[in-house]
């Protein structure tokens, strides 16, 4: 580990802050995730609170469509141009990223007025689909140039922000006994604030100006080189969300309430290993070009992220029916024991986003594309066996399934690739 740690070396530096600013910020998450979920499944009660979680799992479905050019295409190639050429390449992202925006939240509202989903559902879906207009083309597009330069810290300290005043807002308008409907429109303001903070930020750092420009020849990479990447994305949240869509269908609201509560407690500790890849993946693995410091980096890197989850995940379950007592209360008691077994998929989906880094830096959009769909078929297909029989523990025998479908290809890749 010392390698990890010698600051003289100016990206590991980056990197290490850049994690200590991560681990405030996901602590802040996991605070606010736990004050707003208690708040909300006190005042809804098991029912709107399986709702209001459905209508969220279906935002998280929909929300990746807005993908098209991600990260994993739009870091390497603000990396690899000139400072010069970034506003291009960020105002072709934008523009792309807008387009496809604008089209979902069209349809989005189109589905919910034609009476697609539960009438409840979908009032409290109309409020939150309003945040794809500003979380990809807005906060993703500068999140990604600060990825490039292995410097979250403003899009970090935004987001903290941002989730303390939420939460005030959600204590508030609770005591005000607002219509459930209305929780919705909260959550696109905080993805208002935040864009608008980091668009700032951006102008500020170049001289007041936004200074994006729109590049037609760019403009149709992004949207042809992301398809496949932008289709594997898709698939992956919709592995991610299938338990609750399937679970949905067959068990009352009541009873997806309290699955979708461990869940939810369970989701923000699993986000940790997801934004700990992200921080340190330029600096210890796209910029490291030699096969063996790369193998080291892994192997290090896997060690760690086991550790961390592993340790973290003991913890939690031994907290279980304390936290789901306190956060939700009695009538929540029998999620403990899914949120007991639930924190241990933070294992497999930690071990399963270090090892698609690799895909990321070589872009291996078709294995990536591959293995999603091989993870949302095994999921699919476990979840049709074990939810009528055990239910909510069917679905997580087939996430799961699904984490080991997808961090065995990801071993499969990385010793074809660095072994060749």
């Amino acid at each position: 580990m010392k390698a990890l740690t010698r600051s003289a070396n100016p990206d590991v530096a980056r990197a290490l802050a850049n994690i200590v600013w991560l681990g405030l910020e996901r602590l802040t998450q996991i605070a606010v995730a736990i004050v707003v979920s208690g708040l909300l499944a006190r005042y809804l009660g098991p029912d709107n609170f399986g709702k209001w979680q459905y209508a969220t799992t279906l935002l998280l479905v929909i929300a990746p469509v807005t993908w098209v050019c991600g990260a994993e295409i739009l870091v390497p190639t603000i990396i690899h141009r000139t400072p010069a050429e970034t506003g291009t390449v960020l105002g072709s992202a934008f523009v792309l990223r807008i387009g496809v925006s604008v089209l979902a939240l069209a349809l989005t509202w189109i589905w919910i007025a034609a009476g697609g989903p539960d009438p409840m559902v979908g009032a409290m879906l109309a409020g939150l689909a309003v945040t794809l207009l500003f979380r990809e083309p807005f906060i993703g597009v500068i999140n990604s140039w600060l990825q490039s330069l292995t410097y979250s810290k403003p899009q970090l300290i935004a987001s903290m922000a941002t989730a303390i005043a939420k939460a005030a807002l959600v204590y508030v308008l609770v005591r005000m006994a607002v219509p459930p409907a209305r929780f919705g429109w909260l959550w696109a303001l905080e993805a208002a604030v935040i864009g608008g903070a980091l668009v700032m930020y951006y102008m500020r750092r170049h001289g007041g100006r936004l200074g994006w420009h729109f590049d037609r020849a760019l403009f149709r990479h992004f949207a042809s080189a992301g398809t496949v990447f932008w289709i594997g994305l898709i698939c992956m949240y919709l592995f991610l969300k299938l338990d609750r869509l399937m679970l949905a269908h067959r068990v009352s609201f009541a009873e997806l309430g309290l699955y979708s509560a461990a869940q939810q407690l369970n989701e923000n500790w699993i986000a940790l290993a997801l934004m700990l890849s992200q921080t340190i993946a330029p600096a210890f693995v796209y910029r490291v070009q030699e096969t063996a410091r790369l193998k080291r980096n892994l192997a290090r890197l896997f060690a760690m992220t086991a550790a961390l989850m592993i340790a973290g995940a003991a913890i939690l379950d031994a907290l279980a029916g304390f936290i789901i007592a306190r956060v939700f209360g009695p009538h929540y008691a029998g999620a403990a024991d899914i949120f007991r077994w639930a924190v241990w998929l933070s294992v497999p989906a930690g071990i399963e986003a270090i090892g698609n880094l690799v895909l990321l830096k070589y872009q291996a959009k078709y294995v990536l594309l591959s293995k999603w769909l091989l993870a949302l078929a095994v999921a699919f297909a476990v979840n049709w066996f074990a939810i009528p029989r055990f239910e909510g523990y069917g679905a997580l025998i087939g996430l799961a399934a699904g984490y080991v479908a997808a961090a065995a290809v990801n071993f499969y890749y990385i010793r074809f690739r660095l072994n060749a």
